[in-house]
């Protein structure tokens, strides 16, 4: 059942404008898709969940051909060895041999969610497959921590054994990072709380759904609340900011917000009430949901209701009046996942 909250139509206008033949552009100048720093595989995965998320809900044919045009570019990406090159320039040249272990766990994500996803075609979910079963050997070497929980989370939509190991064996890891770094009151998996922070607990929580080792829903929990205390100390939702970060022993920087915050923010609360029945985490949701239409720092919408798109963020001065590809899919996906529950 939809909320009453979020009824209403989706503007998708920026959606179009900021896709082309190749995929999603990086960046626009305010409302203008930017040619100049030409695309990432990043934004190409995590818009790949959007439009499989658009095309599941309006069934509509311009969300299925979205779903081709990332999803070639996802193709594309992969290098011979199994791994994914992130930047491309805007004449379609890739700038580099290999991305990062974060770029590699979304495309992991990104893959496992269109491969179990009854609305992708059968063709697109056999390409994936491929690509996947290449993919997959790396995942044990991961080193980087949300690297590590992209891929749990998009592992935990896949069924078998394999799937399940992996999905075990990384997670342990995660709390093995988590141990090392606990002191006292910092509860966190590193001596940092940097970006897309909810992955974290998030993906600790997927693995609990999967595997039900209890360890990992506690630590999920656990860290979790540490991270509320954070961004929910003033009643709303303020992620921790990009200039500075919020470093082991000091204060967190209060600007700028990111986009990407609010919507990871969404994911792990939905997932934590579906692991644990528990609606206090659909409220979290919701608030989390809200700091996109006002319930945040500055009191402003950082959606144009012109475009239809994500304003990049929260700064001192006000909102950041680029409109880029992480802010309008983070605000998409999370606008379909929380019209989804009835809170």
């Amino acid at each position: 059942m939809v909320s009453s909250c979020f009824k209403g139509a989706l503007k998708d206008d920026h959606i179009f404008r900021m896709t082309d033949d190749t995929g999603m552009l990086q960046h626009s100048k305010c409302s203008i898709p930017d040619p100049n720093f030409g695309y990432t595989t990043d934004d190409n995965a995590r818009a790949l969940i959007m439009a499989l998320m658009l095309y599941e809900r309006y069934k509509d044919k311009k969300y299925l051909d979205l779903v081709y045009r990332y999803s070639s570019f996802l193709l594309n990406a992969q290098n011979e060895k199994g791994k994914f090159k992130n930047f491309m320039s805007y004449d379609r040249k890739w700038l580099e041999d290999e991305g990062s272990e974060d770029c590699f766990g979304r495309c992991i994500w990104a893959l496992c969610f269109a491969i179990s996803n009854e609305y992708t075609p059968l063709g697109i979910k056999h390409g994936f497959s491929y690509i996947l079963e290449k993919a997959m050997p790396h995942i044990s070497n991961l080193y980087a921590v949300r690297a590590k929980a992209y891929s749990i989370i998009g592992l935990a939509h896949l069924d078998g054994e394999e799937p399940k190991s992996l999905i075990y064996e990384t997670a342990r890891s995660l709390c093995c990072k988590y141990e090392e770094h606990r002191d006292g009151d910092w509860k966190w998996f590193e001596d940092i709380v940097a970006y897309c922070n909810n992955v974290l607990p998030w993906s600790l929580i997927s693995a609990y759904r999967i595997t039900k080792e209890r360890k990992f829903l506690d630590v999920a929990e656990e860290s979790l609340e540490f991270l509320e205390r954070v961004t929910f100390k003033n009643g709303y939702f303020k992620p921790v900011g990009c200039k500075g970060w919020f470093l082991k022993g000091e204060s967190p920087a209060e600007y700028d917000e990111q986009t990407v915050e609010a919507c990871e923010a969404v994911l792990t609360y939905c997932e934590a009430y579906e692991a644990t029945g528990d609606k206090r985490y659909l409220q979290k949701a919701k608030r989390s949901h809200a700091w996109y239409e006002c319930a945040n720092s500055k009191g402003i919408r950082l959606i144009d209701s012109e475009t239809g798109g994500c304003y990049d963020g929260l700064t001192h001065d006000g909102v950041n009046l680029n409109m880029g590809a992480e802010s309008l899919v983070s605000y998409i996906i999370s606008y379909l996942k929380i019209s989804d529950i009835d809170i």
